[in-house]
């Protein structure tokens, strides 16, 4: 056969069968070297040289393009996201672990679009398109499991398109944060959509009815949980004042909470703190007091206005570890809009000015600052997820709501506050009201005072106190055909006056006057469950108090008897 080779010449062997004959005249000269598939062929060409390489037509064909080196493999391999190459049918001719890790249904998602995509840039070629670019695709195997994908098709230098490569990553927690900011959004422009001619119509119940059922709503919709409580900090004594609860049973409503690191579970920890808190495991904790049944954890968060806590809002669920580190962040900023939204609202139901312009520069001066804390934690947000377009998107569509937010302050504080103007009324005889003896309990002198000449001036026998231990005193000496009380009094709430006139004479009319935008205590609801006879709004009308005064004095009830 001619003069012998000084050189072995070395084959790599990609078939399945002896050689037989084939290479029989050179086996003597031949190194042979067999690899059983594709990829270990190709990590074989990486590391040696082959004179020849054996294989089946077609074998390296979709491989063309896909000679990794050591590292660029390792790379792929530890990437998060799936990666692969699909031939013209959308085959998968190579993948890394993560995309060979999705579920099945994924995959042959994966394949169907890149076989899409191979249509679509042989089109675009045909069509001589300047440019072929990568195509997105947004897919769900299941309602909550979300994946995304980029297919980018692979030209040769032909301009032929010979493969396309696929990067896939899955979207769930992105998409649930997404829907999350998307509820904060909403929940921000509810919580301060107020219409002051609409509020200024509705009873203090319907009152906080309409922002206890936003805020649930809002809750529901942002943690997807049933069962919370919010409480407000009073200044005077440290005390967490429960403004609005659902789900939470009555011995938690009742319960005496202060701002303090010792002793006051949880919300009081939370609240001295000002820095949120997540219970995973509430048997395990000891700062965990009892709240819903079969409570396994919590989170709990500050309400903030300008950096000082005004309060607490604690959800719970009957299930481990409930809440994350999102849910926490999402909290805060949802409690900064809730302190905001009650603020709001009792600067608009309260604020006796009789200037609307007044008015409306108070209230905004009140927003621009909390506005201005949530639109900081929204970039920081924005910040935080960096690579995550669709996020960032909303989270600055949060941040373009703020002109509007503050516009729709604007218009309603542009209704004027009622004021009570009572030392006006003009008194009349009335025959329902002369000689009535009437105890009428407020802290605010202004208020009282003004009341006990109206009905004085009506031929009531009038009796006043200061707080609600004093009313209380007075209803245990003498006997009263009415008391009119305010809710929030020293040493005694209007709900103990009540009990206490209750208790003395079953038949006894009580009305309760507010001048808050919330209802600490859930006083207003025990009461009418119990019996309360009417509630009145601070700055309420000579005309209103009248007519629920006689309504409350001419129900069937037997007179009071002289002590």
């Amino acid at each position: 056969m001619g003069e012998s080779r000084t050189k072995p010449i070395h084959v790599l062997l990609l078939i399945e069968s002896d050689l037989g004959e084939v290479f029989s005249f050179i086996a003597d000269d031949t190194r042979i070297d067999r690899a059983s598939d594709i990829e270990e062929a190709i990590q074989m060409l990486q590391h040696d040289f082959y004179d020849i390489v054996v294989s089946k037509p077609g074998d390296f064909l979709p491989a063309g393009g896909i000679h990794f080196s050591k590292e660029a493999t390792a790379i792929f391999d530890g990437v998060s996201q799936g990666v692969g190459i699909a031939n013209d049918a959308g085959e998968l001719q190579w993948a890394n672990p993560k995309l060979l890790a999705f579920p099945e249904e994924v995959r042959l998602r994966v394949c169907r679009y890149c076989r899409e995509t191979f249509e679509w840039a042989q089109s675009e070629v045909a069509n001589q398109a300047d440019m072929i670019h990568a195509r997105r695709f947004i897919f769900s195997i299941a309602a909550n499991d979300h994946y995304e994908l980029t297919a980018t098709p692979v030209i040769d230098l032909h301009h032929r398109i010979t493969q396309v490569a696929a990067v896939v990553w899955e979207t769930t927690t992105a998409k649930s944060l997404q829907n999350k900011i998307d509820a904060i959004d909403r929940a921000g422009q509810e919580l301060l959509s107020f219409d002051a001619e609409q509020i200024a119509r509705l009873e203090v119940q319907d009152r906080l009815s309409l922002l206890e059922q936003r805020i649930l709503r809002c809750t529901q919709e942002l943690l997807h949980f049933d069962n919370f409580e919010i409480r407000i900090l009073n200044k005077n004594d440290n005390k967490l004042e429960l403004v609005l609860a659902f789900g939470m049973p009555n011995e938690v409503l009742d319960a005496d909470i202060y701002a303090s690191t010792d002793g006051n579970g949880i919300r009081g920890y939370v609240a001295a703190r000002g820095t949120s808190y997540i219970c995973p495991n509430t048997s395990k904790d000891p700062r965990y007091r009892p709240g819903i049944s079969h409570a396994k954890s919590s989170l709990t968060v500050p309400l903030t206005l300008q950096d000082k806590v005004v309060g607490v809002a604690n959800f719970e669920s009957t299930k481990l570890a409930a809440f994350n580190e999102d849910d926490r962040q999402f909290a805060e900023i949802f409690g900064r809009y809730i302190a905001l939204a009650l603020n709001v609202f009792e600067l608009l139901v309260t604020e006796r000015r009789t200037t609307t312009g007044r008015l409306g520069s108070d209230v905004m001066a009140e927003i621009t600052t909390p506005l201005n804390d949530i639109m900081t934690d929204v970039e920081n947000l924005i910040e935080d997820y960096i690579g995550h377009d669709d996020l960032r998107h909303r989270l600055r569509t949060i941040s373009g709501n703020t002109d509007r937010i503050r516009e729709t302050i604007k218009n309603m504080t542009s209704a004027k506050a009622v004021p009570i103007g009572m030392r006006s009324a003009t008194p009349r005889h009335d025959p329902l009201l002369v000689d009535k003896k009437v105890l009428i309990a407020d802290d605010e002198d202004v208020i009282r005072d003004t009341v006990c000449d109206i009905l004085s001036g009506y031929g009531c026998k009038v009796s006043v106190a200061t707080d609600g231990e004093a009313a209380i005193d007075l209803i245990a000496q003498q006997a009263f055909d009415l008391v009119l009380s305010d809710i929030r009094m020293p040493k005694k709430n209007g709900y103990e006056v009540f009990a206490a006139a209750k208790e003395a004479n079953s038949h006894t009319p009580v009305i309760l006057t507010t001048g808050f935008g919330y209802d600490p205590n859930h006083t207003i609801i025990r009461a009418r469950r119990e019996g309360l006879a009417a509630v009145l709004f601070k700055p309420f009308k000579v005309d209103q108090l009248l007519d629920e005064i006689r309504m409350a004095l001419s129900a069937d009830q037997p007179p009071s008897s002289t002590a």
